[in-house]
C-alpha cells in the first residue's frame, strides 16, 4: 500500500518539477520462494490465529533472515534489476527490507551513487516494533509520527537523520471533502439512507474479518446502524455477508467488494471496525472518522503498536468480542458528547506533514 502511494504522489501537483520516476519491487515475494512463503504464513495466521504471530514474530525477530547480505537468497535477482534501473534512491517500507538488500544496493551502484531511505508506518514502540526496521547504517529513517522516530532512535538511529513525516497514503485521503449534495448522493448510491449512521466492517487485502458475528452483534440495538461490509477480494465472504443481510428484517446492510475509493467511503461512515492494521487506522485518522480495532482471535504484535498509539490518543478502542461491539456503538450511539470526544481525538492526531513534503524529504538526501 506504501509503495503504491509512494508512486501514486511522485506525478502529483508540487512534485512534477522534480521529474520522480518511480519503479516498485516486492523485494520478498519477488526474490525467493522462501520468503514468498514466509509472508502467505503472516496472512494465514492473520485470518485464522491472530495469537500464533506471537510465536512468528518472535521468531523473525531472532532469525533475521533478511539481516545481512552473506545470507540473502538469490540476491542476483535484485541485484539485477538494481543495474538495470539505477536508482538514486532506494526506500524500504517494510522491516525486513533495511539491511541485505541495503547492502546489496551499495555494493551494486557504489555508495556514493545511491542512497538508503526507510519509511516505516508503525506508528509506536515497544513490543510489536521490529527491531530489523532500524539500520543505522541508513542515510534516513522517516517515521510516521513522533512515537515511530522514538523507537527509532532507541535502537540506534541518530536523531539527525530522523525525521517524522506523516502518513504516505493514496492521494484521495489529501483531497477536498465531500459537500453535503455529494455526501448524500454517495450515499444512496450505496443503497443507504443519509442522515443516519452508517459503520463500516473493513477487512484487510487478505481477508481477515468478523462480519457475520458483528452483524448479529449489532442486529441487537434497539436502533441498529447501516453497515457496509466491505469483502474485499474474498468472494466468499461477500456471499455469506448477502445471504445474512437478505434474513435480516432490521438492518439495512450493504456489502462491497474490493474497492478502490475508502477515503470516499471511509468518509460517510460514522465508525470504523477494523484489525489494528498501520495502513487503516491511518486511513481511518486522514479521514476523520473513528476506529474500532477488531481484538477477536488475540491481538498480533504489530497489532499493538496501534493499539497503543491508540490509547495514548484517547481514539481507538479495541474489542475482544461481538458483544463488546455491540457495548461500544450502544455507548457512542447513546452519548453524542462521547462519541464526538473520540472523534475529535482523532482529528487531533492528524500529522503536521503530508506526501508531498515526505517525498521532498527523501529526494534530499540523493
Amino acid at each position: 500500500m506504501r509503495a503504491r502511494s509512494f508512486a501514486a504522489w511522485a506525478g502529483r501537483e508540487g512534485l512534477r518539477e522534480l521529474e520522480l520516476e518511480v519503479e516498485s519491487h516486492q523485494a520478498l515475494e519477488q526474490t525467493s520462494r522462501v520468503y514468498q512463503f514466509g509472508v502467505g504464513l503472516y496472512n494465514w495466521i492473520q485470518r485464522h490465529y491472530p495469537n500464533l504471530h506471537h510465536l512468528y514474530f518472535n521468531f523473525l525477530e531472532v532469525a533475521g533472515p533478511c539481516r545481512s547480505k552473506a545470507f540473502l537468497r538469490n540476491a542476483g535477482l535484485f541485484r539485477g534489476l538494481l543495474e538495470t534501473v539505477e536508482p538514486e534512491v532506494v526506500v524500504s517500507v517494510h522491516p525486513s527490507l533495511n539491511h541485505a538488500f541495503f547492502e546489496v544496493a551499495r555494493d551494486t551502484l557504489g555508495e556514493r551513487r545511491v542512497r538508503c531511505v526507510t519509511y516505516c508506518g508503525e506508528l509506536s514502540g515497544g513490543y510489536g516494533f521490529s527491531r530489523h526496521w532500524v539500520n543505522p547504517e541508513a542515510d534516513l529513517f522517516v517515521g510516521a509520527v513522533e512515537e515511530t522516530c522514538e523507537a527509532a532512535r532507541a535502537l540506534g538511529m541518530a536523531a539527525e537523520r530522523t525525521w517524522a513525516g506523516g502518513f504516505m497514503l493514496d492521494p484521495s485521503f489529501y483531497g477536498p471533502p465531500m459537500g453535503a449534495g455529494e455526501r448524500e448522493a454517495f450515499v444512496r448510491e450505496l443503497g443507504l439512507e443519509p442522515g443516519q449512521p452508517i459503520i463500516m466492517l473493513s477487512t484487510g487485502g487478505r481477508g481477515a474479518n468478523n462480519h457475520t458475528a458483528f452483524l448479529r452483534a449489532l442486529e441487537g440495538l434497539p436502533r441498529p446502524p447501516q453497515v457496509l461490509a466491505v469483502c474485499g477480494r474474498s468472494s466468499r465472504t461477500r456471499v455469506e455477508v448477502k445471504r445474512w443481510a437478505g434474513r435480516s428484517r432490521t438492518m439495512r446492510v450493504r456489502p462491497l467488494g474490493l474497492r478502490t475509493d475508502m477515503a470516499r467511503l471511509m468518509s460517510v461512515s460514522w465508525a470504523v471496525v477494523a484489525r489494528g492494521g498501520t495502513g487503516t487506522t491511518s486511513e481511518t485518522i486522514m479521514a476523520g472518522v473513528p476506529l474500532i480495532v477488531n481484538g477477536l482471535g488475540g491481538v498480533m504484535p504489530q497489532e499493538r503498536i496501534t493499539v497503543r498509539y491508540c490509547q495514548g490518543h484517547g481514539i481507538g478502542p479495541v474489542v475482544r468480542s461481538a458483544g463488546d461491539l455491540r457495548k461500544v456503538v450502544r455507548r457512542w450511539l447513546e452519548s453524542r458528547a462521547v462519541y464526538e470526544a473520540v472523534r475529535s481525538g482523532v482529528l487531533a492526531a492528524r500529522p503536521e506533514h503530508d506526501p508531498v513534503e515526505l517525498w521532498k524529504k527523501v529526494v534530499g538526501v540523493a
